[in-house]
């Protein structure tokens, strides 16, 4: 891809716990920003992020992408759950800019950042366009592929289970599983004002977070639009141009054609 067309700031927000939440300030020549949120034991350097930048910044138009509070430079302990406490995260953000004056054009949010992005609307009502990357609608599936069999009965019994990935070890306890448990994106779906307009992108091959769960967000979210990727898997490996130039045109324009491969709404506003 093209080189970024930006000039950078490490921006510090504090939010309603008291916890530093590090983020880089693209500024790109617009009043308007563009909010990305990264997933699960990820950061803001994500390349689905880094190369979304890109492509906004290309179009002269400023992000902010940050590291949701115990992941990456943002302080606070990593925790499994924390949907809603991302959300909160991501409401300090918002709030910190339109304090200086900034619009924020649009949030955006890959696997459990488009959980985060879609909570927010669902609790906040201040933001006009949506992006959903990946996200997972059931909550309460996928979870014994990362935390393994009988996972719940080996919490109770000893409290918690460590678990190692790339990025090191983490804990999982009882009141993060059940904090997934009882974040609920189908009331959250609902809850999205009619005026907010969502797009929701997913990958045909996702192996981590099934496509079905695409096709419910596209059920319940009022203003909804679904783009399906052919071939894509979850962090659209070989299809990082496709997804930005879908998120670009919703970010640009009034409307998005609706993924001729999935069309659960055929009369459907956007």
């Amino acid at each position: 891809m093209a080189k970024e067309v930006s000039s950078q700031s490490r921006v510090s927000v504090t939010n309603n716990h008291g916890e530093t939440l590090v983020g880089v300030l693209h500024e790109s020549g617009s009043k308007g920003l563009v909010v990305l949120c990264h997933g699960f034991r990820s950061s803001k350097e994500e390349k689905v992020i880094l190369n979304l930048v890109a492509a906004i910044s290309r179009e002269r138009i400023s992000t902010f992408r940050f590291d949701f509070s115990g992941n990456g430079e943002s302080e606070g302990s990593f925790q499994y759950g924390n949907y809603r406490k991302e959300a909160e995260d991501l409401r300090a953000v918002i709030k910190y800019f339109l304090g200086e004056g900034r619009q924020i054009i649009a949030i955006a949010g890959h696997s459990k950042g488009g959980n985060a992005v879609l909570l927010y609307a669902s609790m906040y009502h201040d933001i006009k366009k949506v992006i959903n990357i990946s996200g997972r609608f059931a909550l309460e599936k996928g979870m014994e592929g990362r935390l393994g069999r009988n996972f719940m009965e080996r919490v109770k019994e000893a409290g918690f289970i460590d678990l190692k990935d790339k990025s090191g070890t983490y804990r999982v306890t009882m009141e993060s599983l059940l904090d997934r448990l009882s974040t609920d994106m189908h009331q959250a779906s609902l809850s999205i004002d009619k005026d907010c307009r969502v797009l929701t992108i997913h990958g045909a091959m996702d192996e981590i977070v099934p496509v079905e769960d695409a096709m419910d967000f596209a059920k319940f979210i009022p203003n909804h639009a679904l783009q399906i990727i052919e071939g894509a898997d979850h962090v659209y490996s070989n299809h990082q141009e496709e997804l930005a130039s879908l998120v670009l045109s919703f970010i640009k324009d009034d409307q998005v054609k609706q993924s001729p491969r999935e069309d659960p709404f055929p009369g459907s506003k956007l």
